[in-house]
């Protein structure tokens, strides 16, 4: 399950055969000129409309820590993206003003993200934000994600995650659908499902790929004025399967 960026990105993940896509808040963010975590619930809205819109295949959303701090904010989160016509949703345990949620407060959150979700038929991914934050604690991801499934989570997540056997042990303790996040020096997709894992995300990784090729590009056409860089752009035929029609 790719993440895009932008309906461009979308549409060309959806050519290529994926049966899912999901946003990236770092990518929607790089999109708009900015950092994570500086996009508005509004912004985030009107972003996950337009990629519905522009492809035919569920759409799961990166949805922070659902803009709210408390359960009711949660929820009323949750029922305005599934208004876009998303197919899942997803809540964080990390407060960027004030680090980690202790566990007690992340399951009544997620609790109040799962009711909401039934009500309106999506998918609910809970995610354990350590391993991105320096606490590199697999017993205490793991219970927090066993108290996330037990509150209802459909899927559950620690990204951040590369160690194959550290991924297989999440899997066996929580007993449901585990995602994953594809990283750089990371078990590729064949070596996660053999241990058990059930989705793979890519985060906001494509779409710094993609500008990272920009860059690139840019410094050439800067510095030695050439545009050998244009060999490596999106053929003819690629940009016809994604944007014809």
């Amino acid at each position: 399950m790719p993440n895009a960026w932008d309906v461009g990105s979308a549409r060309i993940l959806a050519s290529l055969g994926f049966q899912a896509i999901a946003t990236t808040s770092s990518g929607h963010a790089a999109s708009l000129g900015r950092m994570d975590q500086q996009v508005t619930l509004d912004e985030l809205l009107s972003h996950v409309a337009a990629l519905v819109s522009a492809v035919e295949m569920p759409v799961s959303v990166d949805a922070e820590r659902c803009f709210a701090d408390d359960a009711d904010g949660v929820a009323t989160t949750v029922q305005q993206i599934a208004e876009t016509g998303a197919a899942g949703i997803s809540i964080e345990d990390y407060d960027p003003r004030s680090g980690l949620d202790p566990v007690d407060v992340a399951v009544g959150r997620v609790e109040a993200a799962v009711a909401a979700a039934r009500t309106v038929g999506m998918i609910l991914t809970a995610r354990a934000e350590n391993h991105l934050h320096g606490v590199d604690d697999i017993d205490d991801t793991i219970d927090r994600l066993v108290a996330y499934r037990d509150a209802g989570a459909d899927v559950v997540y620690a990204p951040g995650l590369t160690d194959l056997g550290e991924i297989h042990r999440v899997v066996q303790a929580t007993r449901a659908a585990v995602n994953v996040l594809a990283m750089a020096g990371g078990p590729a997709v064949g070596e996660l499902g053999a241990v058990g894992v059930r989705r793979v995300s890519t985060g906001g990784a494509l779409t710094f790929v993609a500008y990272g090729a920009m860059a690139e590009a840019a410094r050439e056409l800067a510095g030695a004025g050439t545009s050998t860089y244009a060999a490596r752009a999106l053929s003819g035929d690629d940009r016809r399967a994604a944007f014809d029609g």
